[in-house]
């Protein structure tokens, strides 16, 4: 199952991003897809920023993950753009993240096969202002959950 919404703004991206937040809970794990400057970063941070009621959330670009300690879980934040190898997602607690928090992943084609199957697949593409953010879920659970937050966006 997949929803499909439009963002014609920054700040509509974010605001799917802290919709994003209130559904989430301890295991799941967000892929975020999309070419550079198609706004994973604005997603992630508003994401983050909504449960931990942070300002300043860096791009973890350079660090590979950064830790955010919400009232139920830690989030991990991942940007595996700089990966060589998918192996190198072990060196960063993957396995530990996956299992105990909530994951954000942007880039998570970088991880190969071992991307789990019960993702929530969030992909972004458009041109200039415009985007396509399409969420997506095996999961009838997370759908579900899903389409409580989302209601008629």
């Amino acid at each position: 199952m997949k929803r499909t919404l439009i963002s014609k703004s920054e700040s509509d991206t974010s605001e799917i991003g802290k919709k994003l937040a209130r559904m989430a809970q301890k295991g799941d794990c967000f892929a975020l897809y999309g070419t550079l400057g198609m706004g994973k970063s604005v997603l992630a941070r508003a994401f983050i920023q909504e449960l931990c009621g942070l300002q300043d959330v860096p791009s973890p670009t350079f660090t590979l993950v950064q830790l955010y300690d919400a009232t139920d879980f830690t989030i991990y934040h991942f940007d595996l753009y700089r990966l060589k190898s998918p192996e190198e997602i072990f060196e960063l607690g993957m396995e530990e993240a996956l299992y105990d928090g909530v994951c954000l992943i942007e880039w998570p084609e970088k991880m190969g096969g071992y991307l789990p199957k019960n993702v929530i697949k969030v992909s972004i593409s458009g041109k200039q202002d415009n985007r396509e953010i399409e969420i997506s879920t095996a999961s009838e659970e997370k759908l579900n959950r899903l389409q409580k937050v989302l209601g008629s966006c």
